[in-house]
């Protein structure tokens, strides 16, 4: 399915009035209003290819109908999302869910959606059909050597894949660890697994990054192989200037400092890039801002005030994308809800008075600080956000355009009602 653009520019023209007046409103209590716009055109959000399907949980997973069937059909439904938010111009590929048949081919659809390949994901936390060794007790960590080369052939395979397609970075999220006590050294564990990541990083052309994803826990719920920040980063500097560490918001304790985290690895030049999600319990992968939205914006003023610091592009010298999982909402809606969210927290932290801030803080004005924060927290960017769609040619409703035009009904019409994309 496509969207015609006459069909955004009349939804567009409905809303305008009521848009500008409200623009007009927020305008003139700020004085960075352009910057702020052109910083949200720029602002792309990848999407990954595994999250354009209903979700599941270990219990169920409930089809909505509509989901696309095979790559090209992923492909399309990004092609929407774009569309309608002009901030979702690219797709981050899982292999070997979606292997390209033809890259070319692949390609050049994905530049007819006006969308690029971000990075590509490996996957040695499963079982694929046809494979020799078994990931049951894990991959690159494996103490059995012939696991660990399948694996890290695997990895240098995805690389293969990506150059193909344009791509220039590899994320390495491994399931790697242990269930109970006793069952693995965890020295070994450690050297076998950067042993392991050190030819996957010698197989990277000049031009790419490699990205150690890191987690808490599961799938193993006694020991995780890169468990936290620190064991991500303490791979990523013993690999070398290619490697940073990847940031998922779900992959972290409850109550932890992820602003903190944020900060820290910028400054050592570590952070490569985030998979934006929510969560209320553990790793939930739920809509971006649903449960916490005043911690995203604090993660962004980090970011922010930390890339600024270093004379970073906000757009392009890190990466962004979204791992979610959509259990009960269509997922393209939910995907438009969670880029929003982003731009929305990413303006609050473009409105913080860094220079005011500062001072704030030299002079141990805590409330000063405070204050600070919150008046750009709790200022409605909202229309802000709705220009930069409108400047850039999106909606400036998407979600009520993608419901006005049926778009999941017309995509159940072209698809079929019980359909299942490949993924989680």
């Amino acid at each position: 399915m496509l969207i015609e653009k006459y069909r955004i520019q009349e939804l567009n023209d409905s809303q305008l009035s009521t848009h500008k007046a409200k623009l007009s409103g927020l305008t003139g209590s700020i004085a960075n209003t352009a910057s702020v716009i052109e910083k949200l055109i720029a602002f792309q959000v990848a999407i990954p290819s595994w999250a354009l399907g209903a979700g599941g949980t270990r219990f169920g997973r409930f089809s909505i109908g509509g989901e696309p069937r095979n790559l090209e059909e992923k492909i399309e439904d990004v092609g929407l999302l774009q569309a309608l938010n002009q901030s979702s111009g690219a797709i981050s590929l899982h292999i070997p869910w979606d292997i390209p048949e033809n890259a070319t081919s692949i390609k050049a659809l994905a530049a007819q959606h006006g969308l690029r390949f971000d990075a590509v994901n490996s996957n040695t936390f499963q079982d694929q059909k046809g494979q020799q060794h078994s990931y049951k007790f894990g991959s690159l960590q494996h103490v059995d050597k012939a696991v660990r080369k399948q694996a890290i052939e695997h990895n240098i395979e995805v690389i293969r894949q990506g150059v193909a397609l344009g791509s220039e970075s590899l994320t390495v999220w491994l399931a790697d660890g242990s269930c109970f006590p006793g069952q693995l050294n965890f020295r070994k564990a450690f050297q076998n697994t950067l042993e392991s990541l050190k030819e996957i990083y010698a197989a990277l052309p000049d031009n790419w990054k490699v990205f150690v994803e890191y987690k808490a826990f599961e799938p193993n719920f006694y020991s995780t192989t890169v468990g936290d920040w620190g064991q991500s980063l303490l791979y990523a500097s013993k690999l070398g200037p290619k490697a940073y560490t990847l940031v998922d918001l779900g992959h972290h304790l409850p109550n932890a400092n992820i602003e903190q985290i944020v900060s820290l690895l910028l400054m050592e030049g570590k952070l490569g890039g985030f998979h934006f999600n929510d969560s209320k319990y553990g790793d939930d992968d739920l809509t971006v801002g649903s449960i916490n939205p005043y911690q995203l914006f604090l993660i962004f003023q980090e970011l922010v005030e930390g890339m600024d610091a270093k004379g970073m592009n906000h757009a392009t010298d890190l990466g962004w994308m979204i791992d979610a999982s959509h259990n009960v909402k269509d997922p393209l809606e939910d995907l438009l809800q969670s880029v929003e969210a982003i731009q929305l927290a990413y303006a609050q932290a473009l409105l913080v008075d860094a220079k005011a801030l500062d001072q704030a803080r030299q002079e141990n004005d805590t409330v000063k600080a405070q204050e600070l924060l919150q008046d750009a927290y709790r200022t409605d960017v909202r229309p802000l956000v709705a220009e930069a769609r409108l400047r850039a040619g999106g909606a400036l409703n998407p979600i009520g355009l993608y419901r006005s035009l049926k778009v999941r009904e017309n995509l159940i019409k072209e698809r079929g009602l019980v359909t299942v994309a490949t993924g989680l």
